[in-house]
């Protein structure tokens, strides 16, 4: 649309002749004033005058004045003042706007649409790959004429699922502490302990594949039940006998751990030896504890119900007879955080604290 500058004055005044808006004009406009546009010094008179108005038709017919201010102000621009130039710049700059909207709205349409057929690209390139890789094992397995009984698959169908079971628990359990390689008649694992972030210790359990699964040979202590988990899992699901092999394996060295810590920084506390087995699932010792310039000694007696778990389920502590009664309430609050956080942690949290025995 052309600017206002482009619009000289006597295009202006024959605007102001036209048929349409003269009318609206001279019902607005004070008498003479458009017997003076005439003449040059009229016409300027005109462009400088009160705010100039442009007629509108209705449905009737009938023609309506709406006026035209001097200044306009759309979405923070301002107009030029004169009038129907101003009114047409406003116009230009909204249909300038419009446009820009308009063609960033195709723009997003048209970058949805291409990724939309792009996600439909991948699908069917996935479904194709998919049949592909289907159709290849099918054709391997009838070449090497393996499926004779879908029903009972032959022995060499089962030891080929075996060894890519095998390959694939070495990627899967990497990450969680089991490492592996394969060997010449199976596959070696290593099982990885910690306790808190605290790399402990490494067991591991050699097994043969062919032509059954077994355990050929292993580091794991004897007091853990490895025979009662082979026998449950191992043949059936390798992966489940691994993931339980690895709890009773890392809450057994995360009990021995929470025992060494206590006897190595806390000795002056513990009277006399920790009693442990070797599975470390019952504690046995004795502590004192010291507040208002005097000592007072418990009895702690830990269970480990749960071989899979470093947390003691039951605390038994006693003190000795005769002395405050408040002392049981104590040995509940020590029983509690025995059975809650780790053994070193809640002696170091019992011995520091600020307990007042009146």
């Amino acid at each position: 649309m052309p600017s206002a500058e482009r619009y000289g004055r006597r295009h202006f005044v024959v605007f102001l002749d036209c048929p349409c808006v003269r009318p609206a004009l001279e019902t607005d406009l004070p008498p003479g004033f458009m017997e003076k546009g005439q003449n040059g010094d009229g016409k300027e008179n005109a462009m400088h005058g009160r705010s100039l108005t442009a007629a509108s038709q209705d449905g009737g017919g009938r023609m309506s004045a709406v006026p035209l201010a001097q200044g306009k102000v759309e979405g923070g621009k301002v107009y030029s003042g004169d009038g129907v130039l101003g009114y047409l710049e406003m116009l230009e700059a909204q249909a300038h706007e419009l446009g820009l909207k308009q063609e960033e709205k195709e723009q997003q349409e048209k970058k949805l649409n291409r990724l939309k057929a792009r996600v439909q690209e991948l699908r069917t390139r996935r479904d194709e790959l998919r049949a592909k890789v289907e159709l290849q094992e099918k054709r391997l397995l009838d070449k090497e004429g393996v499926v004779t009984n879908p029903a009972r698959p032959s022995a060499q169908t089962v030891l080929e699922w075996k060894v890519k079971s095998i390959k694939a628990m070495l990627q899967v359990f990497y990450l969680t502490g089991i490492s592996g390689k394969l060997t010449k008649q199976g596959v070696c694992f290593c099982i990885s302990t910690a306790y808190e972030g605290t790399y402990l210790d490494s067991y591991y359990v050699d097994l043969l594949i062919k032509p059954e699964v077994k355990i050929q040979r292993h580091s794991v202590p004897v007091f853990i039940p490895l025979e009662q988990i082979a026998k449950k899992y191992l043949q059936t699901d390798i992966r489940r006998f691994l993931s339980v092999l690895w709890e009773h394996l890392n809450a057994y060295v995360g009990r021995r751990h929470q025992a060494d810590q206590l006897e190595e920084h806390f000795s002056d506390h513990v009277e006399g030896t920790l009693q442990r087995n070797s599975l470390c699932n019952l504690l046995v010792f004795n502590y004192t504890v010291s507040s208002d310039s005097k000592t007072f000694p418990f009895n702690v007696r830990l269970l480990y119900g749960d071989l899979c778990c470093s947390l003691p389920t039951e605390a038994i502590i006693s003190c000795t007879p005769g002395t405050l009664p408040l002392l049981a309430k104590m040995a509940a609050a020590h029983s509690n955080a025995f059975r809650q956080i780790a053994l070193h942690k809640a002696f170091d949290s019992i011995i520091n604290a600020k307990e007042s025995l009146d």
